[in-house]
């Protein structure tokens, strides 16, 4: 059921519903020149669109099209010596990311990679930490999950011979539901011992809902059931604690938050307890070897996997795809995940207020109210020509995410949303009240 925001009274007392309280939280921004470094695309009223369509596709970086170009160039000139001659050379490229993309996620360098893509990475996570006996075989999914994580997961069961109507548990209620981590504990308690993975969001793509994964992580150890997270919502959109909570695995993209471009590289993290363990399954690669025995291949046929989530490698990674991740996360890294999660914090709140102040009673708010249960992202269920009012904002320049039948996704991104852009939704869906 969706619920209502919470009484005015909640809100923070320096806001206010004209465009001057914009324009002061504005300036007062520590973050404000971050937008400088990201191209905003043009809207209908020819200014800069308002863009809040971040948790499907981010912005592109500016520094992208050099990062690319500069490939191209190596490409050019050295051919096939820009594996060890380029720079960074492309026979290690992808070991720049070893340490931003742990600290990116609260991980130790070598427990994450960046490679494939969210659900091709699921499904080799999936070999190595969905080991089904007769007794424990089942996959505790959200309801609601999203679809590639469903067809995952059921194609999974039928790899192993078992039918998804019985091996999938699955928690949550209606579609809007927002799912109480005291549900996830009571079912975990009752039916664990036939649990072998919990595969569950960071944050749940419709509702936008954060999870306590610290409290859910315990659960599943508790029982006996490996962990493992989809972090499509939530990487660069939350801080993350993956080795501290103990998080068996975990996969994402970087195309949305992350805004390293359509079909960008994904991630993956592999926790230190599982990445030297070399008698764990996993489907095998050349890239994922030994680096000393990648060109020996004909003279050392043996399989000698990197220590880390790099023995997860398959293949060698795109150089082309991988330059604007390279781009986008010394963005990240420079800034600090805290400090973006304090803009957001407080950017998301203005909307809710001003969606709270401006908007009719037909508008609901799906997400949760409470800052900490929720990233950057709000779900609003339109009771009322939800189509149509999706269709108002876009002519007004301003671009977020509809999903049938009746709920608008908008996610002001702290990197490159300013309050101003705020404001201009807020208003544009109340049909201009101010």
């Amino acid at each position: 059921m969706a619920t209502s925001p919470p009484p005015s009274g909640d809100r923070p007392p320096d806001f206010d519903v004209g465009i001057a309280c914009a324009r002061r939280l504005d300036e007062a921004d520590p973050l404000r020149t971050l937008r400088d470094l990201f191209h905003i695309p043009p809207g209908g009223d020819r200014k800069p669109m308002r863009y809040f369509c971040g948790n499907s596709l981010g912005l592109m970086p500016r520094a992208a099209r050099e990062e690319v170009q500069r490939t191209l160039d190596q490409w050019e000139r050295l051919a096939v010596d820009a594996h060890f001659e380029a720079d960074p050379a492309w026979y290690s490229y992808h070991e720049i990311f070893r340490e931003p993309g742990a600290r990116l996620v609260g991980a130790r360098p070598g427990e994450v990679v960046m490679m494939n893509s969210l659900t091709v990475n699921l499904h080799l996570m999936m070999v190595s930490f969905y080991r089904p006996t007769s007794r424990r075989f089942r996959i505790l999914m959200e309801r609601n999950a999203f679809p590639s994580d469903t067809y995952a997961a059921s194609s999974q069961l039928r790899l192993h011979g078992y039918d998804p109507g019985k091996g999938l548990v699955l928690v949550g209620g209606e579609e809007t539901s927002v799912i109480d981590e005291a549900e996830i504990e009571e079912v975990l308690e009752r039916e664990g011992d036939s649990i072998a993975l919990v595969l569950l969001p960071g944050v749940q793509f419709l509702t936008g809902q954060l999870f306590d994964l610290a409290r859910i992580c315990r659960a599943a150890h508790d029982k006996g059931c490996k962990i493992g997270l989809d972090l499509a919502h939530a990487t660069g959109n939350v801080p993350l604690e993956l080795h501290r909570w103990g998080v068996d695995f975990a996969v994402w993209c970087s195309y949305k938050y992350l805004n390293s471009g359509p079909g960008a590289l994904g991630g993956c993290f592999v926790h230190e307890k599982h990445g030297g363990d070399k008698e764990l399954p996993r489907l095998a690669g050349w890239w994922g070897n030994d680096p000393g025995q990648r060109f020996l291949m004909h003279l050392l046929p043996e399989f000698k996997p990197v220590p880390g989530a790099e023995g997860w490698q398959l293949s060698n990674p795109p150089i082309l795809a991988a330059a604007p991740l390279r781009a986008s996360i010394e963005i990240f890294d420079r800034v600090g995940m805290a400090a973006l999660r304090a803009k957001s914090v407080l950017l998301t709140a203005y909307l809710e207020f001003l969606l709270r102040e401006l908007c009719d009673d037909d508008i609901a708010l799906v997400t949760p109210a409470e800052p900490e249960r929720r990233g950057c992202q709000l779900s609003l269920l339109l009771k009322k020509e939800a189509r149509a009012r999706h269709d108002a904002l876009r002519r007004s320049g301003v671009t977020c995410d509809f999903r049938e039948p009746d709920i608008i996704r908008v996610a002001p991104v702290p990197l490159y949303n300013s309050f101003r852009d705020v404001h201009h939704l807020a208003t544009a869906l109340a049909g201009g009240k101010s």
